[in-house]
């Protein structure tokens, strides 16, 4: 085992985001204890919390230290402290730069539904009952959300637009992304588009398919995105890998985050074209929880994982918490989000990272 020192640069940000990610660094400590390896964890301002401090949600010096280490553990933005803000002045602006600043093209969200919490589950009996474990790969630095926007005078008065654009230089390196992961799992790729409404759909089938001949042995079907989100809830089992643009990807996600039981489980990856990542957990800064000590942190430490098996390519740490959190939930330990029926004493946000570092 080679002893190896990363360095990580921790924006914890606002509501429930400092908790969680405590909770991921205390696990990540545990870790490189128990592989030799150390962990060093320089903290930067992001969001509602650099606004207070700066007057601006994203500062230089955090791009630059974001930029300077080995990878990003983010906890969440936002609040309705800020609410009042104008656009460029808000929390949520600042994640858009840094994904901007760092790169990071690629967001992979794994939606799985856990044994432990098939009663959790909003769907039928019936559908729940034979799991589901689907990997969403969303562009994330083009489309809508980075198109240009603005304010005009129109026929009746006054008007608002977002122009969504895609190059094909964007969906050729995505949609390479979702057919390398597909092969290293069931080698089915469903692409989700409006292409019976949107030219930027057009460009994106044709290209997707053009891309689907460079890898044998692993299929694309395409899905309007209407029909995606009726999927999802009627057959969710049927998805392997899904790839689609930055805003379906958005709300596709949360909604299949949805069926896990709760959003509090589940992790993310934002990648590049380096080995420097974001990690952070797809739910919100929950400001109406936060400081109660009852945040699920399983979603952030989650993250923790997804950081060590794709920025670090430490495999066998990554499977270790991961196997920590299987022990939890199928010893019944619950946070306040996952207890449904279960009659569990629900456990503080702290209670739950002790469970999983006694199991690491």
């Amino acid at each position: 085992m080679i002893s190896m020192t990363y360095n990580i640069a921790l924006l914890r940000g606002d509501g429930i985001g400092p908790e969680i990610v405590d909770s991921a660094v205390r696990v990540l400590e545990a870790v490189g204890e128990k592989f030799g390896h150390e962990f060093k964890f320089t903290p930067y301002l992001i969001g509602g919390a650099a606004i207070d401090e700066c007057g601006e949600p994203l500062p230089k010096e955090t791009v630059d230290g974001c930029l300077a280490s080995d990878s990003v553990l983010l906890g969440a933005v936002g609040g309705p402290k800020w609410d009042n803000l104008s656009g460029e002045k808000r929390p949520e602006k600042a994640l858009l730069g840094i994904r901007a600043a760092l790169g990071l093209f690629t967001n992979l969200r794994p939606a799985k539904l856990y044994p432990a919490l098939k009663g959790d589950c909003p769907l039928r009996e019936d559908i729940a009952s034979g799991g589901f474990d689907i990997m969403i790969v969303r562009e994330l630095t083009g489309g809508i959300y980075f198109g240009d926007r603005g304010y005009r005078t129109g026929k009746y008065g006054e008007e608002a637009y977002d122009t969504e654009c895609y190059s094909r230089f964007e969906i050729e390196r995505i949609s390479r992304v979702a057919f390398e992961t597909a092969k290293k799992r069931r080698g089915k790729v469903t692409s989700i588009d409006k292409a019976n409404v949107l030219e930027t759909s057009r460009l994106w089938r044709k290209t997707i398919h053009e891309i689907e001949k460079e890898y044998e042995g692993v299929t694309c079907t395409d899905m309007l995105v209407d029909n995606a989100a009726m999927q999802l809830v009627r057959n969710p089992s049927q998805f392997d890998v899904i790839v689609t643009s930055n805003m379906f990807g958005d709300i596709l996600s949360d909604e299949a985050s949805q069926l896990t039981g709760s959003i509090g489980m589940l992790p993310s990856a934002s990648l590049g074209d380096n080995t420097r990542g974001m990690y952070e957990p797809i739910h919100g800064s929950a400001p109406d929880i936060a400081g109660k000590g009852i945040a699920n942190p399983i979603a952030t430490i989650l993250s923790a994982a997804m950081m060590l098996r794709y920025s670090f390519s430490l495999m066998d740490e990554a499977d270790c918490i991961e196997a920590a959190v299987d022990k939890v939930l199928n010893d019944g330990l619950r946070t306040a989000d996952i207890i449904g029926d279960s009659g569990a004493t629900p456990l503080s946000t702290t209670e739950m990272t002790d469970a999983i570092i006694a199991r690491l």
